[in-house]
């Protein structure tokens, strides 16, 4: 890696200059070409920064590089080659630190995509052959025996098994599947043979997906780095210009000009920002890399940012505080409609939707064997349901608001309100806009989500919501059951985004959904939190933060993560500003030397890159 290159380089300088001073202590009289020895570390340690400078200063975009290329050739221009070797020692020392602490988030989060086989065994007409992964498509059948990994995201056809997921999710124990359960590319199967259905490409699993959202995540900067980004361009032309008026002053007090010029080059080095240039993105990109370890995406440093000042929290109910794993319970039916008919034009509709009262619709069709009909023209509509024509009919599946303001017949009506008076959802079957059946969902909440409400208040979060589609007395019950007192139902995506923007008025505020009626109201929060394995695409595409577990006991982990790096951040900043408002006035004073205010500058430098580092090792329970 580069950053290794750049370490190893400055190792060598290092020894170098080890070898200079162990010469000069016990070699009288010192020989005469002993200076060769630091002249050659400053050569080594000093190659980069001074191309880098050259580059810049073509630019005309002035940076720390050309701070300490000057200070450096200054000190050798008075003979202070072990000062200089120092200087350019350390410092590379310290970019090469931050190197790898960069290159260690991204080496963290790429190693989990190759976790991924590139062959897999499909079955096709009951012939098992090895084909590469990414021949394979959307539909296809492969057998995955135990101890292989998982070529491709899809689901369990047949057969039990216990899955390690902790690459993908970050869940400390293996998940048993059964058929009908998601697996994702990566993931180690435990004891049993199953046989899966691949839902995606190679290139979209989650995992690819992880990899490449990191990737573009890691080049956008949060304030915090912008900030300090902008602070150190237009600092460092004024130090520069600072410190000859500093010598000059100096020699105008009486000082001779290799002092003056040695407590010019003194003040240079104090003044240099180096450490607070790494601060900010060593501890961003480290905490992002943890994260992503964990189970939680963060795409970017200011959504990192974000994480870690979240006062309020609002959440969609179906999918997100409650399994998603609804049954339907009963499907009434009207105008002569049968119960078979209607079910399988409910499961035509909702053949290819990620709504969980979809997979529910599915489960049912299949356990009870209902014909298969094929839709046309198929339309999400959001926040309602679908639509689509199946045989020159048009059909559609959803809420009562499906059907465009049309009175419903009391019959119909009485069942809706029946159903709703007992906390379970409903559903329309419609045929040419007559209501031809109502189906019945009910939803449980997920295991330990109560738990999970009540450590996000002892997190910080100050104000939890529900906004949901939903009927009132169903939110009502889920809410109950996770916690929840402030409850928003029967919401359009619309009025979603505007509780959303109310709720940012008492401080940050994150919208946590999974569905395609969530997208516009994650994309409006403070921040936009998915659930990433069962959430849809649009919704992960929207949001800022994905769960790739839908495990909500991420959420209260990754804020105190988030709430570490800040921590981490400012401790980095005060430690940066903290040398530099020491070594200057100490330097102009003459109370320190080059060699001193090198070795405090520089140190401050690792001192910065080992605390980011810190962060890929942290443990909430540790904190």
């Amino acid at each position: 890696m580069v950053a290794d290159a750049h370490v190893r380089r400055s190792l060598l300088a290092g020894v170098l200059l080890i070898a200079h001073w162990v010469i000069g202590a016990t070699t009288v009289p010192e020989p005469s070409w002993l200076w060769i020895l630091a002249a050659m570390a400053c050569v080594i340690a000093g190659w980069h920064p001074l191309v880098t400078s050259i580059h810049q200063v073509v630019a005309r975009t002035l940076d720390i590089d050309v701070l300490m290329v000057v200070a450096a050739i200054g000190a050798c221009a008075i003979g202070q080659w072990t000062e200089a070797g120092i200087l350019l020692f350390l410092f590379s020392l310290g970019h090469g630190l931050e190197g790898l602490a960069t290159e260690r988030a991204s080496s963290a989060i790429s190693a989990l995509a190759e976790l991924a086989p590139t062959e897999a065994t499909k079955v096709s007409g009951g012939v098992e052959e090895r084909v590469a992964v990414s021949a394979l498509a959307v539909g296809d059948i492969v057998i995955v025996r135990p101890g292989e990994r998982f070529p491709i995201d899809g689901a369990v056809t047949e057969g039990t098994s216990s899955v390690d997921q902790s690459p993908m999710t970050g869940e400390s124990v293996p998940v048993r599947k059964d058929p009908g359960d998601e697996c994702y590319a990566g993931t180690l199967n435990g004891e049993g043979l199953l046989r899966v259905r691949a839902a995606r490409a190679a290139g979209e699993t989650m995992m690819a997906r992880m990899a490449r959202l990191v990737e573009e995540g890691q080049a956008n900067r949060g304030v915090a780095q912008r900030l300090t980004a902008r602070f150190t361009r237009v600092y460092t032309p004024i130090v520069l210009l600072a410190v000859p008026a500093v010598v000059g002053g100096l020699m105008l007090a009486g000082h001779g000009f290799d002092d003056a010029f040695l407590r010019g080059m003194a003040v240079l080095i104090g003044a240099s920002p180096c450490a607070l240039a790494i601060s900010t993105p060593s501890a961003v990109l480290a905490g992002i890399a943890r994260a992503a370890r964990g189970g939680v995406l963060v795409k970017g440093g200011a959504h990192l940012e974000t994480l870690g000042s979240l006062r309020c929290m609002a959440f969609d109910k179906t999918g997100t505080l409650t399994t998603g794993r609804a049954t339907v319970r009963s499907i009434e039916c009207f105008d002569g409609t049968t119960r078979e008919r209607a079910l399988a034009i409910a499961e035509a509709l909702d053949r290819h939707s990620s709504h969980p009262y979809a997979h529910a619709v599915r489960d049912a069709a299949r356990a009870e064997g209902t014909p298969r009909l094929e839709p046309a023209r198929v339309t999400v509509v959001p926040g309602m349901g679908v639509r689509a024509d199946i045989d020159g009919h048009a059909y559609a599946l959803g809420s009562p608001r499906i059907i465009d303001g049309t009175p419903l017949p009391a019959p119909v009506q009485d069942r809706i309100d029946a159903l709703r008076a007992g906390g379970q959802a409903v559903a329309l079957v419609v045929e040419e806009d007559c209501v031809i059946a109502v189906l019945s969902f009910e939803d449980l909440p997920r295991d330990g989500a109560a738990a999970v409400m009540a450590d996000l208040g002892r997190s910080g979060i100050v104000r939890i919501a529900m906004l949901t589609g939903d009927a009132p007395t169903v939110a009502d019950r889920i809410g109950a059951a996770v916690g929840i007192t402030e409850i928003a139902a029967g919401l359009m995506p619309e009025q979603k985004i505007e509780r959303v923007r109310a709720m940012r008025d008492a401080g940050p505020t994150a919208m946590v959904g999974d569905g395609i009626n969530d997208a516009p109201a994650l994309a409006s929060a403070d921040l936009g939190i998915a659930m990433g394995a069962r959430g849809s695409d649009v919704a992960l595409e929207a949001a800022d933060v994905a769960l790739m577990g839908d495990d909500l006991a991420r959420l209260p982990w990754a804020i105190g993560l988030a709430r570490a790096a800040r921590r981490t951040i400012m401790q980095n900043v005060m430690i940066a500003m903290g040398v530099i408002a020491v070594l200057v006035p100490l330097a102009a004073l003459g109370d320190i030397g080059l060699g001193g205010a090198v070795v405090l500058h520089e140190g401050s430098t690792v001192v910065v890159a080992f605390n980011a580092l810190r962060l890929l090792a942290w443990d909430r329970r540790a904190a």
